[in-house]
C-alpha cells in the first residue's frame, strides 16, 4: 500500500448506504474498513466487495460498547496508522412506523427508552469512534473528512412530527458536526452532515424513492473533493437549512 493512498472507515456498512459508500469509496481507489456490529454479515459485505475486485477489509465496531470503539481504534492503528475519511454511518430508527399518523402513538406518547436507545447509536456513537480515532485523523496537508450521516427529519426548518426518537437523535448529530467543526478550526479535518434522501434500504423500505447509490453520493463527494467546506449540512451535493 502506498504511502499516498488514503485510508477510509465506514461505520454501520454491511448493508444499504455504507455498504454503497465502501463500494464506491474504494472504486476511487481508497483502502476501505468496513466496519460493522454484526461479524458474519459484516464479513460476507466485505468479501461481497473484495470479489468485485476491491480493497475493503472488515472489522467488528459496535458504536454503543466503549471496549468495542477502543478495540476497533487500537486496530486501525496499528494496522493502518491514520484514517482519512471517516463515515459515521451507523444509525437505527426504532420509533413505532406511521407515528406521525392520526390517531398513531405520536411524542406524548413516545417512551424514553426508545428515544435513549436511539441516542446511543445515533448520537453518542458517532461521537465516540470520533473521539477515538481523533489521533488518527491527519491536521495537515489533505488533512481529513468527517461525514455524519443525518436525516432532513433532523432539521429545525423542516420539523415535524412523528418519530421523535429519530428526529430528535438527527438534530443532535448535526449539533455534533458543528461542534466538532468549531473545535477543529486551524486544522485541515473538515466535518460535514449529509441527508442521503429516503434512500431503499432497510430502514427506509421498498418504497423509497432512491438508491443506495444515489443516498451514497454525497457523501462521496465530501469524502473526495479536493477543498471541501466544514461544519455544514449537505443534500445532493448542495448546502441545506440546519
Amino acid at each position: 500500500m502506498g504511502p499516498t493512498r488514503k485510508i477510509a472507515v465506514v461505520t454501520g456498512a454491511n448493508r444499504g448506504i455504507g455498504f454503497e459508500t465502501c463500494r464506491q469509496l474504494a472504486r476511487g481507489g481508497m483502502k476501505v474498513i468496513l466496519a460493522a456490529r454484526d461479524e458474519a454479515k459484516g464479513r460476507v459485505a466485505a468479501q461481497r466487495l473484495r470479489d468485485e475486485g476491491l480493497d475493503v477489509d472488515f472489522a467488528r465496531l459496535d458504536v454503543t460498547d466503549g471496549d468495542s470503539v477502543r478495540e476497533f481504534a487500537r486496530f486501525v492503528r496499528k494496522e493502518y496508522g491514520r484514517v482519512d475519511v471517516l463515515v459515521n454511518n451507523a444509525g437505527v430508527m426504532i420509533d413505532q412506523r406511521g407515528s406521525f399518523l392520526p390517531g398513531m402513538p405520536g411524542v406524548f406518547k413516545t417512551k424514553i427508552e426508545t428515544v435513549r436507545e436511539t441516542m446511543e447509536t445515533n448520537v453518542y456513537g458517532a461521537l465516540r469512534v470520533t473521539q477515538a480515532l481523533r489521533p488518527l485523523l491527519p491536521e495537515t496537508g489533505d488533512g481529513a473528512r468527517v461525514i455524519n450521516v443525518s436525516s432532513g427529519m433532523g432539521q429545525l426548518s423542516e420539523m415535524n412530527g412523528g418519530y421523535a426518537g429519530y428526529r430528535i437523535s438527527k438534530t443532535g448529530l448535526n449539533a455534533l458536526t458543528r461542534i466538532f467543526a468549531d473545535e477543529l478550526k486551524g486544522t485541515a479535518i473538515r466535518v460535514n452532515s449529509i441527508c442521503p434522501g429516503w434512500v431503499r434500504t432497510d430502514m427506509g423500505g421498498p418504497k423509497a424513492e432512491r438508491t443506495p447509490e444515489q443516498g451514497a453520493d454525497t457523501i462521496v463527494w465530501l469524502a473526495t473533493m479536493p477543498v471541501a467546506p466544514t461544519g455544514g449540512f449537505f443534500k445532493d451535493r448542495k448546502a441545506i437549512p440546519w
